[in-house]
């Protein structure tokens, strides 16, 4: 689950820890469908790509703080980085989250 401090709203996915290096490899490629959210953090880089992928997602990158400082929607086969280093990636299928840039979360 999500938590929302800006919002004060509970959203209710669940969420998937990418806390291995083949949990961080694979991601979301090959998947049908999906309907949870994938969180990666302790990251090296935070550039991404989507190959592999189905369908569309939309991406969150936070800062140390749980901020959500930039969002993109990419379309499977695209690469992408964001402006500054993210502390984490918040991944989900298009449209399923309304989260908006300056959003703090809290992942329950």
């Amino acid at each position: 689950m999500i938590f929302n401090k800006t919002a004060n709203e509970l959203i209710d996915i669940k969420i998937i820890n990418a806390n291995s290096f083949f949990m961080r490899f694979k991601g979301l490629m090959l998947k049908k469908d999906i309907d949870f959210a994938i969180l990666f953090y302790d990251l090296k880089h935070s550039g991404i790509h989507t190959h592999f992928m189905r369908f569309e997602i939309d991406v969150y990158f936070l800062d140390k703080n749980k901020i959500i400082f930039e969002k993109t929607t990419l379309k499977p086969w695209k690469l992408y980085k964001p402006k500054k280093q993210a502390s984490y990636i918040l991944e989900t299928k298009k449209d399923r989250l309304k989260l908006k840039i300056g959003d703090k979360l809290e992942f329950i």
